[in-house]
């Protein structure tokens, strides 16, 4: 059943009250920053006005605040008016994403591209190429001479595609996933295109990153996915990654500590559960262990030579490649509206979001004009 009351004892993970945790709520004056720390949340607004302001500051000193209590006495909800309002952890970060980090993927995508999204071609180039690539990519190193003799073997066979190329050569593929302020958190909505015939979930692990590229943090993300659009060109990739209520982050930031570090989420393993309105379910897995770039890779080539003044969150990237049929055998997974996704990990908790479509979801109207005048009708500019 689908609720957007937050009840951290089922959304956060087991140890929430040891870890450090960072996100947005809005009361009623406007969205504000909160630490939770000993299962304890506070208003940071004293220190940073934003989330970005508080990474840049690695303020994370609860004391720093101003006490709201106990989080599980406050009656948070993710639903649109509601008077405690849980919202995406991210406000002023640009959001990246990092895509065909995993074999499996790297598979996916190919299929995509040569099917030009179209479902019904997908079972029958899946089983040749797994054959010939599947095994082949997931032995080597991106950008190593391994990689290059792998290349020059299938660019042989005429097995060679764009998405190899991003998959185990030098440079990893970087995109930008969902504009500043457009996220949305746990408990909402998520959109489809409404014009989207063959589309996906991809759970994932997004790090948080100040403005110097340095990770502080961790949460769960679903980058969505619509292989239709994306398979019909690479160039619609716009288009199939950026659209209303298209990238949802929560439920919190988990902090770097003692208790929590980046070897965490090397290791960590992210679940994923599809519930459809009709009964239909769908369960997956992706191991970050399993993943061909390190996650601080990653983060530095989403960096590069660019600048990032508020900081980046970026989407590591999915093992998971849904071919499961749900309607019709041969056609694989879509969504339908209702669908209920929870994509969870244990050192994160976990992310629930509705399906509908972008078009029926809420319309994002608060930009970045809104906050900086709220902010500065609160005074904290």
């Amino acid at each position: 059943m689908f609720s957007t009351d937050f009840d951290p004892s089922l959304a956060l993970p087991a140890d929430w009250r040891n870890g450090t945790f960072v996100g947005r709520i809005d009361t009623g004056e406007g969205p504000t920053p909160v630490l939770l720390s000993g299962g304890n949340l506070h208003d940071m607004t004293p220190v940073a006005a934003t989330v970005a302001d508080l990474f840049e500051k690695a303020a994370f000193d609860a004391s720093a605040g101003r006490p709201l209590g106990d989080i599980a006495a406050l009656g948070l909800s993710a639903a649109p008016g509601a008077k405690k309002r849980l919202l995406s952890p991210v406000d002023l970060q640009c959001v990246k994403a990092a895509g065909v980090t995993f074999a499996v993927s790297a598979v996916e995508r190919v299929i995509e591209e040569r099917a030009r999204g179209d479902y019904a071609k997908a079972a029958s180039i899946r089983a040749a190429l797994e054959d010939k690539v599947g095994s082949g990519i997931q032995s080597v190193k991106p950008g190593s001479e391994q990689a290059a003799a792998l290349k020059a073997a299938l660019i042989e066979d005429g097995m060679w595609s764009q998405y190899l190329e991003v998959a185990i050569g030098p440079d990893a593929e970087i995109f930008t996933k969902s504009p500043v302020l457009s996220t949305v958190g746990w408990g909402t909505d998520i959109g489809i295109r409404s014009d989207s015939t063959w589309n996906n979930p991809e759970p994932e692990i997004v790090l948080v990153m100040n403005s110097k590229g340095k990770p502080l943090g961790a949460t769960l993300g679903n980058d969505v996915n619509l292989r239709d659009f994306e398979g019909r060109s690479a160039l619609l990739l716009g288009k199939a990654k950026d659209n209303n209520a298209s990238c949802a982050l929560g439920p919190l930031i988990r902090v770097f500590d003692a208790s929590f570090t980046m070897d965490d989420v090397r290791s960590a393993t992210v679940d994923l559960d599809i519930l459809g309105p009709e009964g239909y379910s769908l369960k997956g897995t992706s191991n970050m262990s399993k993943i061909s770039r390190d996650p601080t890779d990653l983060a530095a080539q989403a960096m590069s030579e660019h600048h990032y003044p508020d900081g980046y969150a970026l989407f590591l990237g999915t093992l998971f490649a849904p071919v499961q049929d749900r309607d019709e055998p041969g056609r694989g997974f879509t969504h339908k509206v209702g669908d209920i996704v929870t994509i969870s990990s244990a050192r994160l908790g976990n992310l629930v979001n509705r399906v509908t479509t972008s078009k029926a979801a809420p319309a994002w109207t608060f930009g970045i004009r809104d906050l900086m005048g709220n902010l500065a009708k609160r005074g904290l500019l």
